[in-house]
């Protein structure tokens, strides 16, 4: 069993990362409030999260940049501020992340796996489906590689993680109390270089993470997996587990999740309705929603 402590703390330096993707929403705006709340004193970082190709578009870049500044909230790194870490962009930091991968290659804990999605659901072998908060179909033992396969750079194939079947990955949570997921059930071997030779969402967080010194991470509960995830990547890579916190998600009033595709309760369209931030981070969305 792996523990990862994560108790509740304030004043650990933090981060705020934004994938700008579509206009965020309230629940952005309640997660992003939380994060600096607990960073108070310590050190904030803005980081944009762009790697996600043509649907991370400037305007939305600019949009949460308003949007921040209009919720009161202030960064000491990061757009606007500076820092050490510079470039907070992660579509800038790319030579990074691929020193992240050659260690991760060099201590053979990743491999090409060019299985579409598609093969992986279709794979007679493929365990019971997963029941984790942010599913993606489990990788089946039945498709990694038989043998170690060396490379000089990513290529255009995916790579993904090995992880250790059966073994339990359990932290503390800030909100959510202990937490356990399980190798092999909760999650299977998952990307970290993707096919368009950039790196996936687990990689990157966990690099940027440790390279701006993150001590606690603040985000949505959805995220849960991820961070079973995350931290089998940082012991691949002998770092410390930063302390985590996770959100309850907020829903509209029929019980979904708020999502930037169904463009709901964004932090423009309540600004512009005359809604202030007070507003938008403590009244209910049932409120918001009927304004």
């Amino acid at each position: 069993m792996s523990t990862a402590t994560g108790a509740p703390a304030r004043g650990l330096r933090g981060r705020l990362a934004p994938t700008p993707t579509g206009l965020l929403h309230v629940g952005h705006a309640r997660t992003f409030a939380l994060a600096a709340s607990r960073a108070a004193g310590a050190g904030l970082v803005l980081r944009i999260e762009d790697l996600d190709g043509p649907r991370c578009r400037a305007e939305f870049i600019a949009a949460v940049l308003v949007d921040l500044r209009w919720l009161g909230l202030e960064w000491t790194e990061g757009p606007d501020v500076g820092g050490p870490h510079a470039p907070y962009r992660q579509s800038e930091r790319t030579a990074w992340f691929l020193d992240i991968w050659r260690r991760l290659e060099t201590a053979g804990a990743i491999y090409p796996s060019p299985h579409s999605r598609r093969d992986v659901e279709e794979a007679a072998t493929a365990p019971h489906e997963s029941v984790a908060d942010d599913a993606d179909p489990i990788f089946p033992p039945a498709l990694r590689p038989a043998r170690r396969e060396r490379a000089g750079a990513p290529g255009g194939v995916p790579w993904r993680f090995r992880v250790p079947d059966g073994r339990v990955i359990t932290f503390d949570d800030a909100l959510q109390g202990r937490v356990s997921r399980t190798a092999g059930v909760d999650f299977g071997d998952f990307v970290v270089w993707r096919r368009d030779d950039l790196p996936a969402y687990e990689l990157a967080v966990v690099a940027d993470d440790h390279a701006m010194g993150i001590l606690e991470v603040v985000r949505g509960a959805d995220l849960l997996t991820s961070t079973a995830r995350q931290i089998l990547l940082g012991e691949a890579l002998g770092w410390p587990a930063p302390r985590w916190c996770h959100a309850d998600l907020v829903c509209d009033a029929a019980g979904r999740r708020l999502a930037k595709r169904t463009g709901g309760l964004a932090i423009a369209d309540l600004r512009e309705r005359g809604f202030t931030p007070p507003d938008v981070l403590t009244r209910p969305v049932a409120e918001l929603a009927g304004g």
